[in-house]
């Protein structure tokens, strides 16, 4: 991992690349990148009243290279959903995803949350993600068959902090 890293609050000015990481990670559908960037218009917007937090991780000169994207559960005490993580697939394996998620777990402690959520499918192309979570400290803790389609599964993993 780069020492010179920052994690940051998204600007408007990072929302053209972040959708391009989106894009390049070759994980998310169209419609799921519209999606995503729903969620960064909607944030961008309204900052934190828009229910979501979205943060960027950026270097030096202050460009992004990663970001994530949380809420809180509604009609919960405590329980935050991460929706959205992506990382630039040329500096995937840095430590930059697992920066985002430790920055975001003490976000979320800092606001009184206790559990963390996060939802991805069981297609193969979504193993490494899986993985990921694990790595995280994340335990599957639900699957739904035939979810999103015959054959693709809801996978749920949550964290306890």
């Amino acid at each position: 991992m780069r020492e010179s890293m920052k994690i940051r609050k998204l600007k408007n000015k990072d929302r053209e690349k972040i959708i391009k990481i989106l894009k390049e990670t070759d994980m998310f559908t169209e419609e799921e990148i519209n999606v995503a960037t729903e969620l960064i218009d909607e944030f961008l917007a309204k900052d934190e009243e828009s229910g979501y937090e979205i943060y960027t991780a950026v270097d030096d000169a202050d460009n992004p290279s990663g970001y994530i994207c949380f809420g809180k559960r509604p009609l919960t005490q405590g329980t935050y959903d991460i929706y959205w993580i992506a990382v630039e697939p040329s500096l995937q394996g840095n430590g930059i995803g697992k920066n985002l998620m430790k920055f975001t777990e003490q976000k979320i402690k800092e606001k009184g949350g206790t559990l963390i959520l996060v939802e991805t499918s069981s297609q193969e192309k979504y193993l490494k993600t899986r993985l990921f979570y694990k790595s995280c400290g994340y335990e599957e803790v639900a699957r739904i068959k035939d979810f999103y389609k015959v054959g693709d599964n809801l996978i749920i993993f949550a964290k306890y902090i």
